[in-house]
């Protein structure tokens, strides 16, 4: 497969002719990423009539802006409020809220969006450039590869408990329990389910994401008066650009870090089944291993705000390349838009390319617009958005709490699944009041069962060798990556000691 560079040009202008397309699928995709328990997913499904309705390729533009636009909204709560609403925006409250909760909420949310829509802009023109490479990845990428990947998010949890590492790893542990509760993926032998059904098919996932995160820090700030600290109570969010010209600055200097995190996520976004959740822990883990202030991450840190994410909004352009090359959705998001596809008979595979370019490459061209256009559009809200942090919590904490158990009964529209979020909230609250961190909890149950599915499956196709972990020559460079990204900071302190 060869790509024609020639043909984006007026792949461009064709796509700018979906405008009316791409606006309106742009800010509903803003609204519903900020709105905690929502996804892209839910919200295509539930206007998958009116997309059946266009053409295929208006009905594809109008899909990968509501994606593209949501993954950038997500980070607004998880920032502004501790509500990372998704999982791809779970490890951005880790720097993106210490800095809301300092008085520096404005550059906060200029630091996200600036980091997303340059991060999501390059991958998505590198994605153009390079699909018949990274078409190839999920290819060489299998269960022991995937293994390894795994890991690297899973470490994040002994680097964010560097402070009390006995806790981090009983936190870590937990969550890994809580992940496995469900049905067996080997022989659906249940466990833990304390005879729920609904727990079956494992604890849903948002609702235990905006229970520890969201409901838990509702908990915590109606001790206060305003959602800022104690310490900061006095600080007053004038509208002003000063705060976003600040961020958007601290974003661009630090443009490498912004390009190798983002070119992580789309990466990651080729392996199907992989996700945003992966890449942005995977991001922020390799992020502060290699940082020259690794103290720093946790308490505000703008590279810890980058890295996760441009890492998941990298993995948007990735998760297109193996659902239109090898008809493999690399997400939730991602099968949708086979279904809409196939609805208009359209054969996935390479030549696609060639027989009906706007389909083919018309998603990653309409990224790049919706990129652009997100810039212009979301960048000078950020004096007005950071002013949620001076409302008081007798107002704001039930508000949060009211949207969050919204949210958690969205995805599968059980009642049950409200009740599991108050449940993670009563367990993030007392986790934050025993000084355990709840996003050591949070990676557990995200990251355990995938991990368990992988290693698994590599055990099946070995026939229960466990060898086959070190079968692979790039699972071994893996390996060899893990190890080294596990030592390096060890390392560096006491050569800096010496």
């Amino acid at each position: 497969m060869e790509i024609d560079l020639s043909v984006l040009p007026s792949l461009f202008v064709e796509a700018l002719a979906y405008w009316w397309v791409i606006i309106p699928a742009t800010v509903l995709g803003i609204v519903v990423g900020a709105i905690p328990g929502f996804s892209a997913a839910n919200t295509i499904i539930i206007l998958l009539p009116l997309t059946l309705s266009m053409s295929a390729e208006a009905g594809m533009i109008f899909m990968v802006a509501i994606y593209t636009a949501s993954r950038l909204g997500a980070g607004i709560p998880a920032i502004l409020v501790n509500i990372p609403g998704t999982a791809g925006a779970a490890a951005t409250p880790l720097d993106g809220y210490p800095m809301s909760i300092s008085g520096r909420g404005q550059q906060a949310l200029a630091i996200s969006f600036t980091a997303s829509v340059f991060g999501g802009l390059l991958t998505t023109l590198m994605a153009l450039i390079l699909i018949p490479w990274l078409s190839q990845v999920a290819f060489h990428l299998h269960s022991v590869e995937m293994i390894v990947v795994m890991l690297f998010g899973i470490s994040l949890i002994a680097t964010i408990s560097a402070d009390d590492t006995m806790k981090g790893l009983i936190a870590g542990l937990f969550g890994l329990m809580i992940g496995y509760i469900g049905a067996d993926v080997v022989y659906e032998a249940p466990r833990g389910t304390f005879g729920f059904l609904e727990l079956y098919d494992k604890v849903p996932l948002i609702p235990a994401l905006v229970g520890l995160f969201a409901i838990s820090e509702a908990f915590v700030v109606i001790e206060r008066r305003v959602v800022l600290s104690e310490s900061d109570d006095g600080i007053k969010v004038a509208p002003g650009w000063s705060a976003t010209l600040e961020g958007i600055r601290d974003t661009l200097v630090r443009w490498k870090h912004v390009v190798w995190t983002g070119m992580l996520g789309l990466v990651i976004g080729v392996i199907p089944g992989a996700g945003a959740a992966i890449a942005s822990f995977v991001a922020y883990q390799q992020s502060r291993i290699f940082s020259k202030t690794p103290e720093l991450y946790g308490t505000g840190h703008v590279e810890g705000l980058i890295a996760p994410e441009s890492a998941n909004n990298g993995v948007t352009s990735g998760t297109l390349i193996p659902l239109l090359i090898i008809g493999v959705p690399g997400g939730a998001t991602a099968a949708i838009m086979a279904v809409v596809l196939e609805y208009h008979g359209v054969q996935f595979g390479p030549d696609l390319f060639e027989s009906n370019p706007l389909v083919g490459y018309g998603p990653f061209v309409a990224m790049a617009i919706t990129y652009v256009l997100l810039g212009l559009l979301i960048l000078p809200l950020t004096r007005y958005f950071s002013n949620v942090l001076v409302v008081p919590t007798i107002y704001i904490a039930p508000i949060i709490i009211a949207f969050t158990l919204v949210g958690s009964f969205v995805p599968r529209a059980y009642v049950f699944d409200m009740g599991v979020a108050i449940v993670f909230g009563i367990i993030g609250y007392i986790a934050r009041k025993t000084g355990y961190h709840v996003a050591a909890i949070l990676i557990g149950v995200i990251l355990g069962p995938l991990l368990e599915n992988f290693f698994l499956r590599a055990l099946r196709i070995s026939q229960g060798d466990l060898m086959t972990l070190f079968s692979s020559n790039i699972g071994n460079v893996l390996w060899v990556l893990l190890i080294a990204s596990l030592f390096a900071a060890p390392l560096k302190r006491r050569l800096a000691g010496r």
